[in-house]
């Protein structure tokens, strides 16, 4: 019997999907409603701690009766006192009546579609919850402007009790840069192709620029892609962090067991940008800082501390490329042991960190 082909998420499949969770099960029911919409797959999940709010509010009173959304009803207010925003303000300070809003964390759900590093797809959720935030104005904070009562931020530098829960959580697609949903083989394979495009519009102009350089026997001219001769085969970073992953001691791990990506595709003056940050999900306890004291063979002893702790072959090497928690000055140095055969690695890894260190790369 033929297996019938496996049928890919697509936006209006995953809304409904959502749609028809309910906010007590949300959390749980959300991986079989993924599945038994795409059969085929075998979905995981991640959350990152990265708190966000939307733009949504509501103007509610006690007992949670919905009055509007705040903007058009604090526009309407605000028109009723002549766009006095003090007289507005003195007034409904005086009241009752609070506002809701929306806070969210990041999600993903990944499912592998073949046996290769970059071969799954990843779908960029949010997990929001709407909260009662406080007061519709501040009694102690008179505002000066107008925006300040249609986009309140005072009451974001509190948490707030689990009692203000009101509704979810709820999961949505976040598409903030067209990075929802992606195949990532397909996603690498895009931006290679967008950036051999864009270097190769560039081309009739490098062939005609020249570098000069004065010295004491005169001006010398060198043209460009003779000083420059791979200019045309770049490499952008996201490829590599994955050929990387490949070819070293990770290479038996599944990426998005680690690493969760904040992609972007969108096309901005007439310019299309296309990447990923990727984003750790297992991160050590404490960063890996350098500094002029630190011997090469302790930062072994401390590389292979954090890879203990994130349980990853070569994990410090694919958090340093991250930026935050190993500085790059760490792999460079480990680079330089290496070429003094100070320090070993395994030969895979090895020639990894040698590569980069010829041609650093970073998110």
């Amino acid at each position: 019997m033929t297996t019938p082909p496996v049928r890919l998420p697509d936006p209006a499949s995953l809304h409904a999907a959502f749609a028809g969770l309910d906010a007590g099960t949300a959390d749980s029911d959300l991986l079989p409603a993924l599945a038994a919409a795409f059969p085929g797959f075998d979905f995981s999940f991640a959350q990152i701690d990265d708190e966000y709010w939307r733009d949504t509010r509501t103007v509610i009173r006690p007992d949670g009766t919905r009055v509007g959304e705040l903007r058009p009803w604090m526009t309407a207010e605000l028109a009723k006192d002549g766009d006095d925003i003090r007289a507005l303000w003195t007034r409904l300070k005086e009241t009752d009546l609070q506002i809701t809003e929306w806070r969210g964390n990041s999600a993903f759900v990944f499912a592998p579609t073949g046996t290769g590093v970059a071969d799954y797809i990843q779908i960029a959720l949010g997990r929001e919850v709407e909260w009662r935030a406080g007061p519709v104005v501040n009694a102690d904070y008179r505002p000066w402007g107008e925006e300040e009562l249609l986009d309140p931020t005072w009451p974001r530098h509190k948490g707030l009790p689990d009692t203000d829960r009101l509704a979810g959580p709820i999961y949505r697609l976040l598409d903030r840069a067209g990075g929802a949903f992606v195949h990532v083989r397909s996603f690498l394979d895009r931006c290679a192709r967008i950036e051999r495009d864009k270097r190769e519009a560039q081309r009739p102009d490098l062939e005609r620029r020249v570098i000069r350089e004065v010295g004491p026997a005169g001006t010398r001219e060198t043209p460009f892609l003779e000083a420059v001769p791979d200019w045309f085969d770049f490499v952008p970073r996201e490829v590599r962090f994955f050929r990387d992953w490949e070819a070293s001691s990770a290479g038996s791990r599944r990426a998005f067991d680690y690493w969760a990506l904040d992609v972007r595709d969108y096309t901005w003056k007439g310019e299309r940008e296309v990447g990923f940050i990727p984003r750790p999900l297992k991160t050590p306890r404490e960063r890996l800082l350098m500094s002029a004291e630190t011997s090469v063979h302790l930062l072994m002893d401390r590389i292979e501390a954090i890879d203990r702790e994130i349980a990853l072959p070569f994990g410090w090497f694919f958090l340093m490329t991250h930026g935050h928690w190993v500085e790059a000055d760490v792999g460079l140095a480990i680079a330089d042991g290496l070429k003094k055969q100070r320090v070993r690695l395994p030969d895979a890894d090895a020639a990894v960190l040698l590569r980069w260190a010829e041609q650093t790369y970073g998110f």
